[in-house]
């Protein structure tokens, strides 16, 4: 069985690389071809093009970079059709995967398409669920994505979250705040500044910046060898950080689940250009921005954006959940029990095998 996937940011080529595994596990004829990074690289997919090329960040760059995105669609498109591809597997990216998608069924209606992931519509706007609806499959991985597509006919299946079987609560934690900026080159310049304004202010506490690579220091203009209380780290794991941290101030993302799961708490930041804030704020209209806010409907992660992303309110956050941090513990639990199940990548990879035979209710 051919397959050809397709993911543009490192989540979803971790996602992907966990359902990959999972169904060689069970079908190790499976050939596994497309668009993805080096989670799914090392899962066993042959790479075709490799998603650093396409790190997008807002609407702005997004509009940059589309007539690059249009030509390499018809290349996939192409290469589905020689190599007789049987199913494709889309992962999130839903700039890209959704267009790629009406592409798909236009030229190779007959081709079985899996949507796992699909993007947050329920805040990217609804319309785009005519898009998704092509998909012959689609498969989530959070309780009230299913609740919010039946309301527009479409089924989705759910098992559960995969990050439930990678992550498992850290018990025994240092006491260092752990500073998580992100991967992408405009999160790190907005929010590295920001974030050293913090560790200035609060000179008797220990930090530890994780960065994603080490090549990310050339994007910091800052000289960090003169704070005496940060320790900067690019080789070391997420886990491994968090061994050392008692919170974290983290960039809006999946990140914020991982640390959820973890169970540290934490601060959501999140700082984008004038453009963006715009469409986010008044075209969006967005509440909660974090996967666990929106898993329990409440904020248990604060959710700093914008102008509220600055030192002043890190801080005095951070002092709110270290004085009430046994509340915000209780509300961490109940994020982890919301989102568990039983094999759950297990039964993902089991249904995509299954393909138009299996059936779940």
């Amino acid at each position: 069985m051919k397959f050809f996937v397709s993911t543009g940011e490192m989540s979803g080529d971790l996602h992907l690389s966990y359902l990959v595994k999972e169904i060689l596990k069970e079908n190790n004829q499976s050939v596994f071809y497309g668009v993805a990074g080096g989670h799914s690289k090392g899962a066993g997919v042959n790479i075709i093009q490799d998603i650093k090329e396409l790190a997008v960040m807002g609407f702005t760059q997004a509009v940059m970079k589309y007539r690059f995105l249009k030509k390499k669609a018809y290349e996939y498109l192409e290469f589905i059709e020689s190599n007789k591809i049987d199913k494709v597997i889309l992962v999130d990216y839903g700039g890209f995967n959704l267009k790629f998608l009406e592409l798909l069924k236009e030229r190779v209606p007959q081709v079985e398409v899996y949507y796992y992931i699909p993007p947050k519509l329920w805040v990217w706007g609804e319309k785009r669920i005519k898009s998704l609806k092509l998909a012959d499959h689609i498969m989530v991985i959070f309780p009230w994505e299913v609740e919010f597509y039946k309301r527009h006919g479409v089924k989705a299946v759910y098992f559960g979250n995969p990050f439930i079987e990678k992550y498992e609560v850290i018990k025994n934690r240092g006491n260092e705040i752990l500073l998580l900026p992100g991967s992408r080159k405009q999160e790190v310049k907005k929010l590295v500044p920001i974030m050293l304004e913090v560790v200035e202010k609060r000179k008797d506490e220990k930090f530890l910046l994780k960065l994603a690579s080490e090549d990310h220091l050339s994007w910091i203009e800052s000289d960090l060898g003169k704070y005496n209380n940060l320790a900067v780290k690019s080789e070391i794991t997420l886990i491994d950080a968090i061994k050392r941290s008692k919170i974290a101030l983290a960039a809006s993302g999946t990140v914020i689940l991982e640390l959820a799961l973890m169970g540290i708490p934490g601060i959501v930041l999140y700082k984008t250009n004038i453009i963006n804030e715009f469409i986010a704020r008044y075209i969006l209209k967005l509440g909660f921005v974090s996967l666990p806010n929106l898993t329990l409907n409440e904020e248990v992660y604060p959710e700093l954006l914008q102008r509220e992303c600055n030192s002043t309110k890190i801080s005095n956050e951070m002092n709110e959940i270290l004085k009430n941090i046994d509340k915000m513990d209780t509300k961490i639990k109940e994020i982890r029990k919301r989102l568990s199940g039983d094999e759950i990548i297990k039964s993902y990879a089991q249904y995509v095998i299954k393909g138009s035979r299996a059936s779940y209710e």
